[in-house]
């Protein structure tokens, strides 16, 4: 099989994305990773664009099979993250849209607040560390040791979460 010379230039990946929003289809989704992965000779960053395509391409497809809300699709999007490069975190992701900037009714969402579950989970962490990194430097140790004793670092608090 011929394979169709590609580069980043070509920014082929935002047809890939719009295709992989119409899949509706398992034929359509494996005649698309097929092509997506197999009809291209991809570089460094072109492999990288037609997996996250055919990733979400599978979401789509999978979207459309079982109708999912707008929340369920956050949750498939943090399973994907922890599973995906995340799989050995401990203590917790956020992940920060920053068009909320525009739109003064979310600056909570950048406020420096740990809840108190993820608080108590970096200190059991910061424990953990301590106990097995004897020989990690000075300044590293002496955090975890600040953390382990409940001093709150970077400037955070640690509230009650408040929904309402």
């Amino acid at each position: 099989m011929n394979k169709q010379a590609i580069t980043e230039e070509m920014h082929l990946e935002k047809e890939w994305f719009e295709q992989a929003k119409e899949i509706h289809t398992s034929d359509e989704l494996t005649q698309f990773i097929i092509k997506v992965l197999n009809s291209y000779s991809h570089d460094y960053g072109t492999a990288c664009h037609a997996i996250a395509a055919c990733a979400v391409a599978c979401a789509w497809y999978g979207a459309h099979v079982e109708g999912i809300t707008g929340f369920q699709a956050s949750f498939v999007m943090w399973d994907f993250i922890k599973n995906w490069i995340f799989e050995y975190n401990k203590c917790g992701l956020k992940l920060v849209d920053y068009d909320n900037f525009l739109y003064p009714q979310y600056a909570y969402k950048f406020d420096k607040v740990l809840s108190v579950d993820t608080w108590e989970t970096i200190q059991k962490e910061a424990i953990r560390l301590l106990e097995e990194n004897d020989d990690a430097c000075y300044k590293v140790r002496q955090h975890w040791k600040n953390i382990s004793e409940g001093i709150v670092p970077f400037g955070y608090r640690v509230e009650k979460e408040n929904y309402l």
